[in-house]
């Protein structure tokens, strides 16, 4: 998508449909109406008619006649001081889907001046409201029809301080937008698209040029590495797993880095424990927190963030075969420790188990793992909030603010020990399921056992990786979660 600045009124600027906003105030509003009638004075009969009120989310369409463009959508910000970063996102996402809805290829946004949030804020939020919300996953779409879509989006202001403003964010934009994208197209492929071999083979495309290095272990590497867990649930699938490496080195040649983990199972059917049919093409998205992470880290690279971070992505399949993991086998990972299997639709731990041990190499800053973990997390917190555990206050502090600032909502669950005895096991270390309660907790134990000596996170996405219908600028299917959180994590992080 083509994104760029300009120094233009709204009266003179130029492109398919002009988007301006209004607030809700009763002065604000009649301000704003005054000044769109003596502007476009064919459009008084509309404006003054008091259809739009300037609540949050609506929108006004209003026919100039105009050469520049013949189109102008007023939308809605609500009350001005309970205006925050997402009101903004919000307010931009519902005008350019209304844009949309005409078919247009170009439109054109005008910056906003809002209380208590800097010029540079509210145009990157502008931006990502608008540039996210025209997210189409319809590569797969023969007929054109329905292929239209927005490829053009310009920010503009007839201030200085805006217009200024927008500059500086405009590689951000673009970094986010691509990282976001490439994290979505990734979850929402089919399996037949998106395996592991392609899953690697997507990650090395999509850093090139970037300056991300890609290391890609194959079954032979990683059996001599020891990854038990990724072997053992790679054991039904005739197609190999992988381990993607990806490195950015953005930052100081002795700065520690942030290693991201994420969880690529490119399909789910349970294993031997195998799931029920109905729902079970979603599982094509158990790769989100593979996506997540691969996403995240190309769009750090793009934006040029000074800073160093890995991302690491054990990746197979989990099927159902003669030859599949069935419950009771006891694997050894990595690092040596055992696990009992009591079911094999929790695989998704035992192959982070590998990744995170693995990440003690980097000597990291700080870990965190995304993955399209359990259930329960859907159960306790439904699909607008995500699942966060973990061992270092510090850390999980500066994800919250991340989480606040992006608006990917967090909730800590709680680590306590006394949960541990829902995994303990009889055979082996630890088992890999504890049953109906406490599942999501359950399973950051058990995490937390292959953990080596950094500040670990784990995000629990399965309720926010996949979105049952679209809102705002999240889209159906693979919503991209955490690509923003984790560029605005490293962004603002404080050691």
């Amino acid at each position: 998508m083509n994104i760029s600045i300009s120094q233009s009124s709204l009266k003179n600027q130029k492109a398919d449909i002009l988007i301006t906003f209004c607030f809700e105030d009763d002065s604000l509003l009649k301000a704003g109406k005054k000044r769109l009638a003596e502007m476009f004075p064919i459009t008084a009969p509309v404006i003054n008619s008091d259809d739009f009120k300037g609540s949050l989310r609506s929108t006004m369409v209003l026919y100039t006649g105009a050469k520049g463009a013949g189109k102008i959508i007023v939308a809605g910000l609500g009350k001005k001081e309970s205006c925050t970063i997402e009101t903004l996102r919000r307010a931009a996402s519902a005008a350019s889907k209304r844009a949309a809805s005409y078919g247009v290829q170009n439109i054109a946004l005008e910056g906003v001046a809002a209380h208590s949030i800097s010029a540079e804020d509210a145009c990157l939020a502008l931006l990502e409201g608008a540039m996210l919300s025209n997210y189409k996953f319809d590569k797969y779409i023969t007929t054109s029809k329905n292929k239209k879509k927005i490829n053009s989006i310009t920010l503009f202001s007839d201030s200085k301080q805006i217009v200024n403003a927008g500059k500086t964010v405009l590689t951000m934009a673009r970094s986010i937008y691509d990282g976001v994208t490439l994290a979505r197209n990734l979850a929402q492929a089919p399996n037949n698209e998106i395996y592991p071999e392609t899953l690697a083979k997507s990650a090395i495309a999509a850093a090139k040029g970037t300056g991300v290095k890609v290391t890609i272990l194959d079954k032979k590497k990683i059996q001599a590495l020891k990854m038990g867990g990724l072997l053992a649930v790679n054991q039904g699938s005739v197609r190999p797993p992988v381990f993607i490496v990806m490195e950015y080195k953005g930052g100081k040649a002795n700065d520690k880095p942030f290693v991201f983990v994420g969880k690529g199972i490119t399909f789910d059917t349970g294993g031997i424990s195998i799931k029920p049919a109905a729902g079970m093409s979603d599982m094509k998205g158990d790769m989100h927190g593979a996506a997540t992470v691969i996403g995240g880290i190309i769009a750090i690279a793009k934006a040029k963030l000074p800073v160093n971070v890995v991302a690491l992505v054990p990746s197979t399949e989990n099927m159902p075969s003669g030859s599949a993991l069935v419950p009771g086998d006891i694997v050894t990972f990595m690092n040596g420790k055992t696990a009992e299997i009591d079911n094999t639709d929790a695989e998704g731990r035992l192959i982070l188990a590998d990744a995170l041990t693995y990440a003690s190499k980097f000597k990291p800053k700080a870990v965190i793992d995304f993955a399209t973990l359990t259930g329960a997390c859907v159960v306790a917190l439904g699909t607008i909030t995500s699942g966060l555990m973990g061992t270092n206050p510090h850390l999980l502090d500066q994800i919250k603010k991340a989480a606040s600032r992006t608006n990917e909502y967090v909730c800590e669950l709680p680590l306590h020990e006394e949960y541990e005895d829902l995994i303990r096991s009889d055979f082996a270390d630890v088992k890999n399921s504890g049953g109906r309660w406490a599942g999501a907790i359950t399973a950051g134990l058990f995490l937390k056992h292959f953990i080596g000596d950094y500040p670990w996170a784990h995000m629990d996405i399965a309720g926010t990786g996949m979105s049952s219908s679209e809102r705002d600028y999240w889209p159906k299917g693979g919503t991209g979660i955490g690509v923003r959180m984790l560029v605005d994590l490293v962004k603002h992080f404080k050691a």
